[in-house]
């Protein structure tokens, strides 16, 4: 059974890698590249520039007033090497744009704003698996759709949808790891929540309009801020820094009322050194799911000065999100006649309760600095602080008063009532993060830093009405504790060169948390020595970690390069599975041993690489299946597991028009030894204890065997087509292997069209961009749950499922000006 699987995955990932193994060979024709190199800052020209086309010795130098024209060999990159005395070398890319370029050039002293994430970042002389999502390649897929979805297509990501259409709550698993181990970062700055771990990308609604660059790093990774950083790591830099002033209007709609509005105005590089950026948007979208609607606004405000040896930026960016809860998903005998059904609200007698809705805003201040103390040495430190504050809200039918500390005002008066309660959440997140680098030579360079945060997160409860209301008064709460937790680490890198070809990296870690909380524990009688009372205590947990990380990269001819590594990471609990236990109960802290060894060749008319990995834990926490009563996944720990794989990429220039990408995963994620403790009760529900059953080499749940994608790129002119596939193989909903407990294999299509007017009256441009998801109109669900017992000596159980929408579609128009 599991060979027949595995054979059509394998089958349906080889079928998207097909147009990599057998394409013609098309020359390209030779053509003439014309343009101006100049001063980014004073916009003066730069006489005797060096310009050479990458690849070969093809090559001019700009004439006075800083133009040059040159012709392109037929066996070199698209792509031109800027060299000029007392600048920084630059690297153009030609493959579109080929005439009257504009070439800013900035000097060596100058620093650009990738400097406040270049200590958390990989690049070629990193024995790390990284990708990189560039800004252009954001721009073709920014139509709404929150972040996750705009890297459904790098190298083993899985990406899911509540409302089904990628805007509202969305998530994203790498490697088959979920979010809460994903760690994100924007300029260096966490995001994660520190009690949850996780990202909620909702509160960030068209970030992605604001973002330069991504890169994602697979496996541990380099060091990094925040909880989260525990299997894969999200690198987000904002502020595009662009040279020249510029305005932008975006206005989209799509299926299912979607509409995107926004508005980009920035001031470029003055004189002065200064530059002004700014954003507002506004997103709403019923979704596919009944009644899952979202409602989000957002800015984004950018000041720069940029000094003759420092840079000094603040951002000040926040998003503000309204949406009706579908986090509960359909149940699997529901879906099958119902793909749009929500249970939310439908406690309520009558139609569902209106305002079953999740109201949350976070508010993101950030100020960077950044000196170079000599041309070698630079520092950079940054301070932060977040806010978050909001609630959920839902209709509770026939609830326990006591429950909400209510009591009767008479023994008559109902023990029960109808009500509706909102749980809020108001926290308060800051700190700062520094670093430093050195370099000393082409043989060697040291980076040291660190960080430090603090939280302080406020939970409570208020039931806002109740049918009977008993001694309540207003703005009670029936819960109300706070969380703070202190997260600091240091760390420091040593790259040394061996030789031209062979460099060693060295990253050592130290993180501490301390986390102070409400939880359970238990209490003595007066004059008894047993533990028989389980009360809330305050609580705190002190812990230390050492993440070390050591590799290798030999650089091989022909822009090739080998990379092996071996690092450790380390991560505590969630506040939940903190809170949810007692010292006796409580999970332990995870260990992950990951050794990564790749391959990557870049030639001049494809590319390829191959990485292997595996990911060998130690108490790792998974999913059981079940999920509480806010959609949040329940996990305990397992002595032994692991992820091991292998990532293929591959891509190649049929012409210079046409293109072809596909990447590939085939991987094995296994617990060694699982045990599942299942509640067992009478044909009249009375509980009977709990029935053991023991799994050996057994799935992890949510972690598909193989992930493929496919991008099929058409350029002519003005117009831009692609097609992109992917392939996800069959996930089990808990970690039992069970078929008829897991999410079914799926391929879908998506199409993109775009189209760009740039001689346009009073406008730099006008492009009209069209996406049809789901192409092919596939039922299909990326994401479920699963609980159940046993009843009468038969197990009975419960699947959850949360559809994707059918063939749908975005359009947008962007005004460049």
């Amino acid at each position: 059974m599991f060979n027949s699987i595995f054979r059509k995955s394998f089958y349906a990932a080889f079928l998207l890698a097909i147009p990599l193994l057998f394409t013609p060979d098309a020359s390209l024709q030779a053509q003439t590249i014309t343009g101006t190199i100049l001063d980014a800052q004073s916009r003066e020209p730069l006489t005797g520039a060096a310009v050479r086309q990458q690849g070969t010795s093809r090559g001019v130098v700009t004439e006075d007033d800083g133009s040059f024209e040159l012709r392109l060999s037929e066996n070199g990159k698209d792509a031109l090497l800027i060299t000029y005395l007392g600048y920084k070398d630059q690297e153009v890319d030609v493959s579109s744009d080929r005439q009257d370029l504009k070439i800013f050039m900035y000097p060596e002293t100058y620093i650009g704003d990738d400097v406040f994430v270049s200590a958390t970042r990989a690049d070629e002389s990193s024995p790390i698996t990284y990708t990189n999502v560039e800004e252009e390649e954001i721009e073709k897929r920014n139509l709404g759709q929150d972040v996750p979805y705009l890297l459904q297509s790098t190298p083993s990501v899985t990406t899911t949808s509540d409302a089904g259409a990628g805007i509202g709550y969305t998530g994203i698993r790498i490697r088959g790891v979920d979010p809460a181990r994903i760690n994100v970062t924007i300029n260096g700055i966490p995001v994660n929540d520190a009690e949850s771990h996780a990202v909620f990308w909702v509160n960030l609604p068209d970030l992605s309009s604001s973002t330069k660059n991504i890169q994602i790093q697979r496996g541990v990774g380099t060091s990094t801020n925040g909880a989260g950083a525990f299997g894969a790591t999200v690198n987000l830099q904002t502020s595009s820094s662009r040279v020249d002033p510029f305005g932008e209007i975006n206005t989209g709609f799509g299926s299912f009322n979607t509409q995107k509005y926004n508005v980009k105005l920035g001031s470029g590089l003055m004189e002065n050194g200064w530059q002004f950026e700014g954003r507002l948007s506004k997103i709403d979208s019923d979704g596919f799911i009944d009644r899952a609607s979202s409602d989000l606004d957002s800015y984004f405000l950018s000041a720069s000065h940029h000094g003759e040896r420092s840079l000094l930026r603040a951002d000040v960016f926040s998003g503000r999100e309204r949406t009706y809860q579908a986090w509960y998903g359909i149940e699997e005998s529901v879906l099958e006649n119902d793909r749009t059904f929500n249970e939310a609200g439908t406690e309520k007698e009558g139609e569902p309760y209106e305002n079953q809705v999740d109201n949350y805003q976070q508010n993101y201040y950030q100020l960077h600095y950044s000196y170079r103390l000599t041309n070698n040495w630079n520092a950079n430190i940054s301070a932060f602080y977040t806010k978050g504050f909001g609630y959920y809200e839902e209709y509770k039918a026939n609830e326990a008063l006591s429950d909400y500390g209510i009591e009767p005002l008479l023994p008559t008066t109902p023990q029960e009532s109808d009500l509706i309660r909102r749980r809020w959440l108001d926290n308060d997140f800051y700190g700062t993060i520094f670093s430093t680098k050195y370099t000393h030579s082409d043989i060697w360079n040291v980076t040291f830093g660190g960080g430090y945060s603090y939280y302080d997160g406020a939970h409570f409860g208020e039931v806002i009405w109740a049918r009977y209301a008993g001694d309540s008064e207003f703005e009670d709460r029936y819960y109300d504790n706070d969380g703070i937790k202190d997260d600091y680490n240091v760390y420091s890198k040593v790259q040394y060169n061996f030789t031209e070809s062979l460099s060693s990296y060295l990253d050592l870690q130290v993180r501490g948390v301390a986390y102070d909380f409400l939880g359970n524990g238990f209490v003595r009688s007066e004059g008894s020595n047993v533990r028989d009372s389980l009360v809330a205590i305050q609580q705190t947990e002190n812990l230390l970690f050492f993440n070390p990380k050591f590799g290798f990269v030999y650089e091989l001819p022909e822009s090739q390069r080998l990379y092996a590594s071996f690092a450790i990471g380390s991560k505590e609990p969630t506040r939940d599975e903190y809170v949810d236990s007692t010292p006796d109960s409580r999970p332990d802290p995870e260990k992950m041993y990951n050794v990564e060894l790749g391959y990557r060749g870049d030639f001049d008319r494809f590319y390829a690489g191959v990485n292997l990995y595996g990911m060998f834990y130690r108490d790792q926490l998974v999913p059981t299946g079940q999920i509480n009563d806010v959609g949040e996944i329940v996990r305990e720990n397992v002595p032994k597991s692991y992820r091991a794989g292998i990532e293929l990429q591959g891509g190649y220039s049929l012409t210079s028009n046409l293109s072809l990408s596909a990447n590939a995963t085939f991987s094995q994620n296994k617990i060694v030894e699982y045990t599942q403790y299942t509640d067992r009760y009478s044909p009249t529900f009375v509980y009977l204890g709990q029935q053991e059953s023991v799994y050996e080499d057994t799935d992890i749940a949510f972690s598909p065997s193989v992930i493929a994608n496919g991008v099929i790129g058409y350029q002519k002119g003005a117009l831009y087509a692609e097609l992109v596939s992917k392939y996800v193989s069959r996930q089990y909903l808990d970690n039992t292997q069970t078929e008829s407990r897991s999410i079914d294999p799926y391929f879908v299509n998506d199409l993109r069209l775009s189209y760009e007017l740039s001689e346009v009256p009073l406008l730099e441009g006008i492009t009209a961009t069209l996406q049809v998801n789901n192409l092919f109109n596939h039922e299909y669900e990326t994401n479920g749950y699963t609980f159940g017992w046993i009843q009468s000596g038969d197990p009975v159980y419960y699947n959850y499922y949360y559809p994707q929408a059918g063939t749908n579609f975005l359009f947008q128009l962007t005004w460049a000006f």
